[in-house]
This record gives C-alpha cells, structure tokens and sequence, in this order.
C-alpha cells in the first residue's frame, strides 16, 4: 500500500505540452451565436440559474476565445483533411500501430513518472477481486452480488461491451433496474436532484446474475430478438433486430411491476480525460431544449448533483449523461458492478438491499490497517488517473476520397448537429496533458429523444425515457480490431455502422431518412468515414 500511495501522488507536469491552435483567417462568430441562442431559451436558463455552471468560459481571454471560436468552427471544405484533425486526441494521441491494443495504451503527452502511475492503475482495472475472506488481504470484498471480477473483464480491453450471445454471459452488459417517483416525497427528491431514479425495492438499481459462493446471483438477463427488414430507397434490403428484454430465474422474489429495464452496453474507455476537461459552457452552447431554431435538434443537459462535492453540475458521462466526474464512475463502477466499497460509495455489501438478507450477512473486505473501505483513496487515485489518461488513437486514411466523402455527407445531412466534430479543452485544467487540447470526439454530450424504437422507457435524472447522450465517435473504426465485434448502440443491437445509422430516430430521423435515400456509393463512403475515425 505504501507503493501505491508513492505512485499515486501526482507531480505538475514537465512535458506534455499543450496543442498550440494556429489562427485561421476570418475569425468566425458563429459558436457566439449559438451561445446566444441557448441562454435565451427560457428553459435551459432556468435550468442553469440555481446550478451556478459557467455559461462563459472564465480560462480564455478574448485572444484566446477567438482562435477557439475559430478553430472549431465546423468546416465547409472537404477536398482535404482539416489541419489537425489525424490527431483527434490533442497532443496525447496514440500514433502507435492499429492492434487489439488500440484502446490501452496511455496519453502520449504524459510525463515517465506518469507512465508509471498508469501502469500501476492499469494493474488494478485488470485485478480479479475475491470473496471475503481471503488470504491475499488486499483483494478480497467481491460482491457478494457482483456482475464481473475485474473492471477490465466488462471493458473488453478498454473497448466496448457485447451483448449475451448463448453461453457466453453478459458480463460486458446489464440491466439497469429502475422506477419514477410513486409519491410527493419522491418527486420532490427528483426536483432537488438527490437522486436520479428509484431502485427496485428487491434487487436494487441493477441486476446481478453472480454471487460469491453460498449465495444465488440475483437473476438472468434474457434478450430475444426478432428481425425487422428495411428497404431503402436504392431497394436495397437490411434486416435489423429488435430485441425484447427480460429476467429469468429471480433468485428473491419478482420484480416490482413499475421496474423498468434498461440494457447497457460497456462503452469504450478512450478519451475520457478530455473530454471531463470539455468546459461546461462548451457544451451547453449548444444545447437548445425548446428547439428555439426550429431545427428539429433540441439537446438538453443532465444536470446533476455531483456525488464528490454535493454541488449540481453537468453530467457528461453513462448513456444519459448521468455522471459528473470520471472518479464517481469508477466508485459506481466498483459497487455496482463488483460490489467493492471506495471512499467515494462505502458500501461494503455492494448491491445488497434490506430483502437480501443472506447477502448482508456476508463478511466484507474491510482491512483496518487499511482503512474503512475495500478499496482505499490510494487504488480509487489510481484507477481515476488510469481512465483519464486511456489516449484516442490516431485517425487513418483521412485523407483518402472515399473517406472525405463519407465525412461531406455525414454534414449534409446533419448527422453533426448532435455529433458536434470538435471542441478545445479548458486551458486550466488541473493535468496539463488534458490542457488546451483540440479533439474531436464527435458528439455535444447532450440529451436527444432519439425516438419509440430506441426507447427504454426509463427516466434518469432530467433524461427521459427515450433520451441518450450523444455517444463520441472517436475510436468506433476500431471496434472489430479491438474487440472483435461490431456490436453498436446502448444494447448492442445493431451488428454495424450501417444497421446503427438506421435505428435513429426522434430528433435524428431526418438524418437517418437522408442516409437511406442515399445511393449505395454514398453510404458507403459515410461508413468509410466513420471507420477512419
């Protein structure tokens, strides 16, 4: 423990130095605009009023502004690639060869020591936990209801999750059990933002289909699907699965008849750190709730109450967008998924709910020489600090024809007004290989209604339920690579980019409609494009 502890102190950086913008001719207004255009929506300005989020950037001067406003503008030339766009990471992108490590390797831009601090986190996302209790002292306290071992058995080498196919289990997906609010208290606790939803009053917020030994996992996850053929305009035929979702063998009784389910795929773990460094006002320039500009796009923001400082705050991460910070992903991480307690969620029993009594009853894997929880600040340091420095891989083939035709189309029809290219990080962010960084993660990190056919049905905080968060790009051309598959979407349904492009619907049902009045050469070329990324 004394080691990680050396390890987990961060030094100020010496290298890694920020991206340098360069000024582009004609400086444009038109993210002013949009700014402008946000905060007269009387929605979204009441919303921000009581949580004290930014709507201006504080860490720019008007130079700086400038060149950002200009530098993320969204380009109107596609003859050629844009300047930096094969480094969609900033400074700490991976130039290292296409592999099934792809996703695991660190920022570029990071210090040696660093190298090793991330080493050591890495050490941890891959450690298989045990049940209590153990010889090993320092790696038991799994479960005693827990969904996976480790972290990196969900987040296939730091990649995506898949979704159960025969025996093969749904450790990389589960089910988020959840309800609305039953009562005036309970709504009132949702208008306050302390909390996002409501468990199932038996098996908790979600299902856990392992358990530590003399103990039943909580359930099975069954999905059933039932294909669906579309044909688009050039009559060509795709078949798309639609899966239906429900629980077998309940362990302790049924669910409540208002739980919801929701799948959820594991997410890939690259850029995290960057995008945690977006400023708020960034994002919420383009959110636009009441679609003030008639466009058919009306993003909003999940704002939440952050589990670290108790302040309300933009979530930005999950597939709604309802976790503020890297650090209270990885403690949710740990006591949902693996049932290990961190300062951050002291919860020694995991998932364990009043109705599980045998499960309450299990030892846990508190250590008193090292402190109150299973996993102590030293590991949650380290993990924290491993996820937020997973780098993005470099484009490949940008410049190639088919590729910049691909992205001219993926414009014109609108996929980026929820895609949003490009951002330039907060210029006081407190790791400077996160700093002042251009990327290109391919998403406003808002809420859209994305339409019945992607509905779960379950609301999470300000999302509803058929709302998403904008999942980023970047990375999605090496899903096969690295994961061996090409499963997209929150469940996995769709078995390619193409089959991912059709379910859209709600506010990107006129950019889906476009791609599939395209000719075949046409979407191809989109699908070009999305692999280079």
């Amino acid at each position: 423990m004394r080691r990680l502890l050396e390890f987990s102190r961060r030094s100020r950086r010496a290298g890694g130095s920020p991206f340098r913008l360069n000024r582009p001719a004609g400086l444009a207004r038109r993210r002013c605009a949009i700014l402008v255009l946000a905060l007269t929506s009387s929605a979204l300005a009441g919303e921000l009023q009581p949580t004290g989020l930014a709507t201006t950037r504080s860490d720019l001067n008007a130079k700086d502004q400038a060149r950002v406003t200009a530098v993320t503008r969204p380009t109107t030339d596609f003859s050629k690639p844009e300047p930096f766009e094969l480094m969609q990471g900033g400074a700490g992108t991976s130039r290292k060869d296409v592999s099934r490590d792809s996703f695991s390797q660190s920022s570029a831009n990071i210090t040696f020591e660093e190298e090793g601090t991330f080493k050591l986190g890495n050490a941890l996302f891959r450690k298989n936990w045990v049940s209590s209790p153990s010889s090993t002292q320092a790696s038991d306290g799994l479960g005693p209801l827990f969904n996976e071992r480790a972290c990196q058995n969900c987040h296939l080498k730091d990649g995506r999750g898949r979704p159960p196919q025969g025996d093969t289990g749904t450790t990389s997906m589960f089910l988020r059990l959840a309800r609305d609010a039953s009562n005036a208290e309970e709504k009132s606790a949702l208008a306050d933002r302390e909390l996002l939803n409501f468990p199932d009053p038996v098996y908790g917020t979600q299902l856990q289909e392992l358990a530590v030994p003399g103990l039943r996992g909580e359930g099975r996850m069954r999905v059933d699907y039932q294909e669906r053929q579309v044909t688009l305009a050039d009559r060509t035929m795709v078949s798309l699965r639609k899966p239906s979702y429900s629980v077998t063998d309940l362990a302790y009784g049924p669910l409540d008849p208002r739980t919801t389910l929701s799948p959820r795929l594991t997410p890939p773990m690259i850029g995290l750190g960057l995008i945690e460094q977006i400023a708020p006002a960034d994002i919420l320039a383009h959110a636009d709730p009441e679609d003030r500009d008639n466009d058919g796009i009306s993003g909003k923001p999940n704002i939440v109450r952050d589990g670290l400082s108790g302040e309300l705050t933009l979530g930005r991460f999950g597939w709604k967008a309802q976790t503020a910070s890297i650090r209270q992903q990885a403690a949710d991480a740990f006591a949902g998924d693996i049932g290990i307690s961190t300062p951050e969620e002291p919860k020694h029993w995991g998932e364990c709910t009043a109705a599980e009594a045998k499960c309450l009853a299990m030892p846990n894997g508190v250590q008193a020489r090292l402190g109150p929880v299973e996993a102590p600040p030293p590991v949650m340091d380290l993990v924290t600090f491993y996820s937020q420095n997973l780098a993005v891989p470099a484009r490949r083939d940008l410049a190639a024809p088919d590729v910049l035709a691909g992205k001219k189309l993926f414009y014109e029809i609108g996929c980026v007004s929820c895609h949003t290219p490009k951002f330039v990080t907060r210029r006081d962010a407190p790791d400077k290989a996160q700093a002042f960084q251009l990327i290109w993660p391919y998403s406003d990190f808002l809420l859209h209604d994305m339409g019945p056919d992607l509905a779960d049905g379950q609301a999470v905080g300000d999302a509803t339920g058929s709302e998403w968060r904008t999942p980023p790009l970047w990375g999605i051309g090496l899903t096969e690579t690295v994961n061996g598959n090409s499963f997209f979407l929150h469940d996995g349904r769709a078995r390619s980019l193409t089959e991912a492009v059709l379910w859209h619907g709600g506010e990107a049902q006129k950019a889906r409609d476009r791609f599939a009045a395209a000719n075949a050469a046409e979407r191809d070329a989109l699908v070009k494009f999305l692999e280079s990324l």
